[in-house]
């Protein structure tokens, strides 16, 4: 019998509103850190009055999600200056522990004149003497190559049976208007998680042809098992999901996601761009509505787990 998974929304936890020059408008690509406490810490992205993505934070606790403890200041990671790959924005993709470092990857975006954007992938590690984010370099640590000639995106790394795997996504084929691109999930493996050797492996197949972009995957393994959350793309984005025996090979279970938009409010037309955590045996999703943030990201706790 197939796994059910039904997730209860608990309600919009934050939207960006002209808290700060750098925080106008959209939240997204939220993720959760743990503080102790049942207090926790949500990283995400908001664009400012340029519209350049930044990554700043709120705080809230767990146990009464919907009320801001604290809200970021200062970004924690802000686009790079003029010419380098991420002078256009930097947006959150995931936060791993590596070498008892706290490594953030990060998509830099690029704007471009023949097409939107042409973007990389970066890094940012945590110096635990002046308590800030600092990027590793002014280059991408993955940057456009023969296997991703276009651009890439939001990478998901995993520390698995002492290496790195990584799920990110990559352009297959741009088009007069954005819908007529290509964009799909690779995988790449790491021993250090700073130097890739990217397989040019294709990990979801598109369902039908309306379909034709995957973006922003989260992947845990349970029981031997991984398991990816993600969006996908036809006339707006869902959150679909999928599993996998080795972390390559994986069978889409779309059906089972168990997280669908909502029949009004903040995300009536769209969810996408999901994360997943545990909490005191309780599973959480965290997750953005309407046009891709901008109307705030909200929190789902998993309420069934049938067999």
């Amino acid at each position: 019998m197939a796994r059910i998974m039904k997730w209860k929304k608990l309600g919009r936890v934050f939207v960006a509103d002209n808290h700060f020059p750098w925080m106008i408008s959209h939240a997204a690509n939220p993720i959760a850190e743990d503080l102790g406490d049942d207090i926790y810490r949500i990283y995400f992205n908001c664009r400012d009055q340029s519209n350049k993505s930044n990554i700043g934070f709120v705080e809230i606790n767990i146990l009464d999600p919907l009320t801001i403890l604290d809200v970021s200041e200062k970004p924690v990671l802000a686009p790079g200056e003029i010419g380098l790959f991420d002078d256009s924005g930097v947006s959150l993709a995931c936060i791993n522990s590596i070498d008892s470092k706290k490594y953030l990857y990060y998509l830099g975006w690029n704007l471009a004149i023949t097409v939107p954007w042409r973007n990389s992938i970066g890094l940012a590690i945590f110096d635990e003497n002046q308590q800030c984010f600092k990027k590793y370099g002014k280059a991408p640590i993955i940057d456009r190559s023969t296997n991703d000639p276009y651009s890439l995106s939001y990478p998901f790394v995993l520390k698995d049976q002492g290496i790195y795997r990584m799920w990110y996504g990559s352009h297959t084929q741009w088009g007069k208007e954005i819908k007529d691109m290509i964009h799909v999930l690779k995988y790449a493996e790491s021993e250090d998680g700073i130097n890739w050797k990217r397989t040019d492996i294709q990990v979801l197949n598109f369902k039908s042809s309306k379909e034709y972009a995957f973006s922003r995957p989260w992947v845990i393994k349970e029981n031997n098992i991984f398991k990816m959350w993600y969006s996908y793309r036809g006339d707006t984005y869902r959150i679909g999901y999928a599993e996998s025996k080795n972390g390559i090979d994986w069978i889409r279970k779309d059906e089972e996601a168990g997280i669908d938009v909502s029949k009004d409010g903040w995300d009536n037309e769209m969810i996408c761009y999901p994360s997943v955590f545990t909490h005191k045996s309780k599973t959480y999703m965290l997750y953005c509505g309407n046009d891709y943030g901008k109307t705030g990201f909200g929190l789902a706790v998993l309420e069934t787990d049938n067999q």
